[in-house]
C-alpha cells in the first residue's frame, strides 16, 4: 500500500500540476507545415468538443492558464465555425457543485463516507479479487462508454482483459452503435463509415432514415444547408420531426416498418432497371438472390406494412434513381430496433445497387451517437480486440501481444458477453461484482426498474464517473471520482473517423483524478503494473495504439503526434505511413500533416472481404415483439428532445443556459384525435403505462405524432421504466424505441 500511496501521489501532483506547458497553436494552426508555440497564460487552445459524435473543434480562451469560456474553432474543418447550444457550454458540466471530488465508500449504514484513494483502490482490489477466488474469473464484469479518450478505452480494455483476467466487458457504444458495427462488418468486412463530412455538401439527393439531424447534430444539418446543389432530402420517420418539417419528402411509415419499405424500393428501382450494373457486377456479391428475395416486396405490400401509398413508394425511388450523388444516412431510429442490423443492410444495400459509394455525396452512412463511440468501437477491447483486431483470430492475438510485449495467453480466445448478456449474468448469479466506468447505466438501460433491482445482487459495485449523484452512482459501493473532458488529454474519433486532439484546458476538482490515471492506480495494486510499464502517459499509449492498428483497415501510423492533429485540424483514418507519394507533401517527415483534410472510402471500389467485394445481406422482417392491444393500444415512440439536451443529462442538466432550452418536466406527445378520445387537455398530467411500470407526464397535444403514436424523450430519468427489453439478435442493441402503452388522465 505505500507503494500505492506514492503512486497516488505522484499522480495527483501531475495531474494538478501547471496547464501552461501544454503546446498549442497560434492563428492558421490548421495550415499545412505550422509550427507549434508555446501556450501563454491568456492564450487560447483548440480541443475536440466531448458531447456527441460530430466532433466540433472548440476554441478555449484561457486565463491564468484555465479556459473561462469557449468558441467554436473557425478553421476546424468539421464545424466551420459553428457550434450547437452544448458546445457553447461544454465548461459548465466542470464546474458544477456536485463534483465528486474524493473517493467515496458506502458505509454499514448505507452512507457515503469519503476515503483516501489508498484506501479506494485497495477497497477495489480485495473485493475484485475476492469475488474471482470465491466465484471464478468470470464472476466480474465492467460496462464502459464512448466518453473518454481513446487512450483510457484502450487502458481499460487492456487492465481489465489482460491484467485482471476480467473477460467480460462490454460499453454503453453498445445503446447507440452497435447495429452500425455489425451491419458494416457483415456487408464491407469492416466497421467503416465510408463518408466525410463534405458529402452533405456535394450530395443531390440526401434520404435520411430514423434521423432527427437538426435535434441530434444540428452542425451536421447546417453542412446540408451550405449544399449549393439544392438537394432533395428525403427523411422517412414517422413523427413529423423537426427535419421532417424542413425535408423535400417526408415518409411517415409506420414505426419500424423500415426494412419493408427499404425492400420495396429495392424492388421499384430492380423492376424499373435503375441499377448500376457495372458496380454491381465489379465490386459486389449476392446481388442476384437479393433481387430475387425482395421481388416479393411488391408496392401494394410495401403500401399496406408501411401506411405509405403507392405513389409515395414510386416518388421515392425515382428520386433515388435521379440524382446523380445520393447518400443514405441514419442513426439510433435504425439502430435501436429488434430488426436493426438487417434494416442498416438495407440501406447499404440500396447503396450498393446504386452505385453510390465511393465518390462525393454519396455513401451508406451511419452517424455515430457519442463523442467517442467510433474510439469505443476500435480501441475498448469490448467487441474488437484493441485496433480492430478479433479475439477469435490466432494470428491477431499474437501481433497484439507482440506490439504490447505480452505473452499471447493473456488474451482471451473468445468474444465477452454483450450488455444485455452481463446483465442477464448478474440476474443468473454468475456476474457477482461490476465496474462501470463513465455511463449511467440506472438510468440509460433499457426496463430501468429490472436493471435496477439487479444492481442490489451484487456483491461489489465500483462507479467510476465524475459525479456520485447520478442513479448508477446513488447505488455504488464504491465511487471513484474521475475527471471530465477538459481536464485531460487524449484523443477522440468522430464520425467520419476523423482523430482530434482533446485538451487539457482546466484542472479536475479535488482528488478527482483522469480515468487513465486511476487505471495506473489499479494496475500497481492489482499486480500488473510490469505488464502496463510503456502505458505511461495518454501520448505514450497513443503511440501503441498506432502500432496496433498497422495494416488494418484503420491504420494510421502515419500519424505522427498530438502536434500533428493539432496542425491536420484532426486527420481521418485510414492514414498509414506507407502512402503513396501523391498523398504526401514535399519534404514532409515523420511528422507530416494530411494533405487531404476531407478522405471517404472506398474510391477504388474495393472493400475489407478478402475478395474484395461487398456483400449483399438481407433477411426477412418480422413482426413487432409488442403490438399495441385492447389493454396497451398506443405504439411508444422514444428519441432525442431538444440540441440542449443530451443522453441522460447528467452534464447537460449542469448547465444554467442548457435548462433553459429545454421543457423542465417530463412531456408526452399525443396526436389530437386520441387526446379528445381520452379527454386530455394540453398540459393535462396523464399516466403512462406499460408492461413494465407507469410514470406521469404532461400531456403535449400536437399533429407531430400520428394518431395510436406517442413520443417521450430519452432523456428524462422516467423514461426507461416503460421501454421494452427486446434486442436485435446480430448486434444485441437494444430496441428502445416502439413498445405498447396507455395513457389516462391523472385523477
Amino acid at each position: 500500500m505505500k507503494r500505492l500511496l506514492s503512486k497516488a501521489t505522484q499522480a495527483l501532483r501531475q495531474w494538478h500540476g501547471p496547464l501552461t506547458e501544454d503546446l498549442v497553436l497560434q492563428p492558421g494552426r490548421f495550415g499545412l507545415g505550422q509550427v507549434p508555440a508555446r501556450l501563454a497564460p491568456d492564450g487560447t487552445a483548440t480541443t475536440v468538443c466531448g458531447f456527441c459524435s460530430t466532433g466540433c473543434g472548440l476554441t478555449a480562451h484561457l486565463r491564468n492558464g484555465e479556459a473561462i469560456n469557449l468558441s467554436p474553432a473557425t478553421d476546424y474543418p468539421v464545424n466551420l465555425g459553428m457550434a450547437c447550444p452544448k458546445g457553447w457550454e461544454a465548461l459548465a458540466p466542470l464546474r458544477a457543485p456536485d463534483r465528486a471530488t474524493a473517493p467515496l465508500r458506502r458505509t454499514a449504514h448505507g452512507e457515503f463516507e469519503p476515503i483516501s484513494w489508498e484506501d479506494a483502490i485497495g477497497a477495489l482490489v480485495e473485493n475484485f479479487k475476492r469475488i474471482q477466488q470465491q466465484h471464478g474469473p468470470d464472476s466480474l464484469a465492467w460496462l464502459g462508454t464512448g466518453q473518454i479518450t481513446c487512450e483510457e478505452l484502450g487502458f481499460l480494455g487492456a487492465l481489465a482483459k489482460f491484467g485482471m483476467g476480467i473477460r467480460h466487458g462490454d460499453g454503453n457504444t453498445r445503446q447507440c452503435m452497435a447495429t452500425a458495427v455489425t451491419a458494416y462488418k457483415e456487408s464491407f468486412g469492416f466497421d467503416a463509415p465510408p463518408y466525410t463530412y463534405a458529402d452533405f455538401e456535394q450530395s443531390d439527393v440526401v434520404v435520411l432514415v430514423g434521423s432527427n439531424l437538426c435535434i441530434a447534430h444540428p452542425i451536421l444539418w447546417q453542412r446540408i444547408m451550405r449544399n449549393t446543389h439544392r438537394p432533395e432530402i428525403l427523411v422517412v420517420d414517422p413523427r413529423k420531426t423537426e427535419t421532417a418539417m424542413a425535408a423535400t419528402q417526408h415518409y411517415p411509415l409506420k414505426p419500424k416498418s423500415d426494412l419493408v419499405l427499404l425492400y420495396g424500393v429495392a424492388n421499384i428501382l430492380i423492376t424499373q432497371g435503375w441499377i448500376d450494373r457495372g458496380y454491381v457486377e465489379n465490386h459486389t456479391n449476392g446481388f442476384e438472390v437479393f433481387a430475387q428475395f425482395v421481388a416479393s416486396f411488391t408496392p401494394r405490400i410495401v403500401g399496406e406494412a408501411t401506411g405509405l401509398s403507392i405513389e409515395q413508394l414510386q416518388r421515392f425511388a425515382a428520386t433515388i434513381h435521379r440524382g446523380e450523388r445520393v447518400s443514405f444516412w441514419w442513426t439510433m431510429g435504425v439502430n435501436q430496433g429488434h430488426e436493426a442490423t438487417r434494416t442498416a443492410q438495407a440501406i447499404i444495400n440500396l447503396a450498393l445497387m446504386t452505385g453510390n459509394l465511393g465518390r462525393p455525396g454519396t455513401g451508406a452512412n451511419s452517424i455515430t451517437g457519442q463523442c467517442n463511440a467510433m474510439g469505443s468501437r476500435l480501441f475498448s477491447n469490448t467487441t474488437n480486440l484493441l485496433g480492430g483486431h478479433d479475439f477469435c483470430n490466432p494470428a491477431h492475438r499474437e501481433k497484439v501481444a507482440r506490439v504490447l510485449g505480452l505473452a499471447s495467453s493473456c488474451i482471451p480466445q473468445s468474444n465477452s458477453w454483450a450488455y444485455d448478456q452481463i446483465v442477464q449474468g448478474i440476474a443468473d448469479d454468475k456476474i457477482k461484482g461490476l465496474w462501470i466506468v463513465g455511463t449511467n447505466s440506472a438510468h440509460s438501460w433499457i426496463d430501468q426498474d429490472q436493471f435496477s433491482a439487479l444492481l442490489g445482487k451484487l456483491e461489489f459495485l465500483v462507479v467510476q464517473d465524475m459525479y456520485a449523484s447520478t442513479e448508477t452512482a446513488r447505488r455504488a459501493h464504491l465511487v471513484l471520482p474521475a475527471a471530465g473532458w477538459g481536464e485531460k488529454e487524449g484523443t477522440f474519433i468522430n464520425s467520419e473517423r476523423r482523430f482530434g486532439h482533446v485538451r487539457k484546458v482546466a484542472r479536475a476538482p479535488g482528488q478527482a483524478l483522469a480515468d487513465f490515471h486511476i487505471f495506473q492506480l489499479i494496475a500497481q495494486v492489482w499486480g500488473c503494473s510490469d505488464m502496463f510499464a510503456r502505458w505511461d502517459s495518454p501520448e505514450g499509449v497513443f503511440n501503441l495504439l498506432k502500432e496496433l492498428t498497422r495494416a488494418q483497415p484503420c491504420d494510421i501510423t502515419g500519424i505522427g503526434n498530438y502536434a500533428h492533429l493539432d496542425r491536420a485540424g484532426g486527420v481521418q483514418w485510414p492514414f498509414p505511413d506507407t502512402r503513396p507519394a501523391s498523398t504526401r507533401l514535399v519534404g514532409e517527415t515523420e511528422s507530416h500533416v494530411g494533405l487531404q483534410t476531407e478522405r471517404r472510402l472506398f474510391e477504388d471500389g474495393r472493400f475489407y472481404h478478402p475478395d474484395g467485394r461487398a456483400k449483399f445481406i438481407f433477411g426477412p422482417p418480422r413482426p413487432l415483439p409488442e403490438i399495441p392491444d385492447g389493454q396497451f393500444p398506443l405504439l411508444l415512440l422514444t428519441g432525442r428532445g431538444t440540441s440542449a439536451q443530451w443522453h441522460t443529462g447528467s452534464r447537460t442538466e449542469k448547465s444554467d443556459v442548457l435548462r433553459k432550452l429545454r421543457p423542465a418536466n417530463l412531456y408526452i406527445e399525443i396526436n389530437p384525435s386520441d387526446a379528445a378520445a381520452l379527454l386530455i387537455q394540453p398540459g393535462d398530467e396523464v399516466r403512462v403505462t406499460s408492461r413494465r411500470g407507469t410514470i406521469t407526464a404532461a400531456a403535449f397535444i400536437t399533429r407531430i405524432i400520428q394518431a395510436g403514436q406517442v413520443f417521450i424523450p430519452m432523456h428524462y430519468s422516467a423514461t426507461n421504466k416503460l421501454t421494452l427489453a427486446v434486442f436485435d439478435p446480430y448486434s444485441r442493441q437494444p430496441a428502445y424505441k416502439a413498445c405498447a402503452v396507455r395513457v389516462q388522465k391523472a385523477q
